[in-house]
């Protein structure tokens, strides 16, 4: 089914969905879509309902009773009817909402399910049962296509989990996360590749802020880049001013908010380790172990395990405006709340290049290697895209690599790194950089690893010296990445 005109992007996620939709199979069929809020789920599934004229029901904060009221009235109106039907309960309500289908597939739409399971625990059984028996084994009595959609995503990764009720059942399990840095820029209207990746530290890839948020607002040019910080993200009259605190307080999972909060905020600083975040807000390792679960349960936090330290992880803040939140808005919130937005953007911007464009430049680089940039790399495919931290025992020192390009793991044989590449956001690269990248790999040669091919990489946003595109220009194993690269307006250079 072709995607309508007026959803942006997205093209796996809609073929995915309509294929579901769609399938010729005469049985029921059941998916499951879920994502961090703000992606645009409710935005696909709306149009795939719309599309194909099936049923759509948003569920809302209630009691089992209001919520079974308001699931007959929303049915009634997509019947026909002129009154809400009066369940008795919801094995009542399910029976006749499996019975929609007459002649044809339908998508019939349940999204927030979490509050659905919130107000009547037993909810996820009702629909097991009712999904088994229209199933093939009982003759496949109901055309429905049925999905459950929502964001909360620590309960979502449970429904399908271990003993639950509906593991198994789902044909479907569709993810919709970020846009992608460079269908991000397309979105906003950004032409300016510099500007693009300074804009997508702030919003990420996260539809809705553009219009939602911001009513359409964007900055028109670098230049403009720091009055259109002040005029929206830190301006206390727009949606997007207390959007990185209420991300955290919209998760159910979380009921001691000021504790979570402190550790995004450690991780914001720079401090990716259990212990370094444990130390920064002032407990004990073994005491964080279950904020730390639970804000990756939630999306919040990405934990990424390190290429060349056994048993070493780093956490990263998954979402960029909860890490600009976290590292310039919230030690000023007192003046921002006051309307000082211009001040504080003033001497907060030299934070803002160290605490978050740095990492964020390093985030986007990894993501241009593993997604746009893997023909530098030869042939096979990518095990995995992520950073390492190589010691030099001669030197007392270690080699942080912030992009490595690993080959895929084939037992007994040695490990293939494809590329070690180094990130600068606002330095001129030099042979220095690259040195130590050598350095790097005939560390790394020396362990045993396979580096005979290793692409030695620098990105950098701001340039390369003359001597080191000399380099690169006699030496195919070496690659410059700047932002026109990245955002596929250049050809990189060797």
């Amino acid at each position: 089914m072709e995607k309508p005109g007026h959803v942006f992007g997205r093209d796996w996620e809609w073929e995915a969905l309509s294929e579901f939709a769609t399938g010729t199979q005469a049985e029921v069929a059941f998916g499951v879509v879920s994502g961090r809020r703000r992606q645009g789920k409710t935005f696909l599934l709306r149009s795939l309902a719309e599309a194909l004229g099936g049923f759509y029901f948003e569920a809302t904060e209630g009691t089992d009773v209001e919520l079974l009221r308001l699931f007959g009235m929303a049915l009634a109106r997509h019947t026909g009817s002129p009154v809400g039907y009066p369940f008795a309960d919801w094995r009542d309500a399910l029976t006749f909402f499996f019975s929609l289908p007459k002649d044809r597939p339908m998508p019939l739409v349940i999204d927030e399910f979490p509050y659905l399971m919130k107000a009547n625990p037993a909810i996820p059984s009702i629909l097991k049962q009712e999904i088994d028996l229209r199933g093939r084994t009982h003759g496949g009595s109901s055309n429905a296509r049925v999905l459950i959609c929502g964001s909360a995503l620590s309960v979502m990764g449970k429904v399908l989990a271990g003993q639950a009720p509906l593991r198994g059942r789902a044909r479907l399990e569709l993810l919709v996360q970020s846009l992608p840095y460079r269908e991000a820029a397309e979105f906003w209207g950004v032409s300016d590749p510099r500007l693009a990746v300074m804009l997508h530290a702030i919003v990420g890839g996260t539809p809705a802020y553009r219009d939602e948020f911001v009513a359409g607002d964007r900055p028109a040019s670098v230049d403009d880049f720091d009055a259109w910080v002040a005029r929206t993200v830190l301006n206390r009259r727009t949606s997007l001013f207390r959007e990185g605190r209420y991300l955290l307080a919209e998760e159910p999972a979380i009921r001691d908010p000021a504790l979570y909060h402190s550790v995004l905020a450690a991780v914001a600083d720079g401090n990716s380790t259990w212990g370094g975040i444990a130390g920064h807000i002032g407990y004990k390792s073994a005491d964080i172990a279950h904020p730390l679960n639970v804000l990756e349960d939630c999306g919040l936090l990405v934990k990424e395990k390190d290429a060349f330290r056994s048993g070493r992880t780093r956490y990263r803040v998954a979402e960029p405006l909860v890490t600009f939140y976290q590292a310039i808005m919230r030690p000023e919130w007192t003046d921002l709340s006051l309307g000082l937005a211009e001040e504080v953007w003033g001497r907060s911007r030299q934070r803002f290049l160290s605490k978050v464009m740095g990492p964020h430049f390093e985030i986007l680089c990894r993501e241009y290697a593993l997604r746009y940039g893997r023909h530098h790399f030869g042939e096979g495919g990518i095990g995995e895209v992520t950073s390492g931290t190589v010691a030099d025992q001669s030197g007392r020192s270690q080699i942080d690599v912030d992009v490595v390009v690993l080959g895929v793991p084939y037992p007994g044989e040695p490990r293939v790194i494809k590329s070690l590449g180094e990130a600068k956001w606002d330095k001129v690269m030099d042979l220095r950089h690259l040195g130590r990248l050598r350095r790097a790999r005939d560390l790394l040669a020396a362990k045993g690893y396979e580096t005979e091919n290793t692409v030695l990489a620098c990105y950098s946003g701001a340039g390369f010296d003359e001597a080191l595109r000399a380099e690169a220009h006699d030496d195919p194993g070496v690659l410059l990445v700047d932002i026109p690269v990245l955002y596929g307006m250049s050809r990189a250079g060797f």
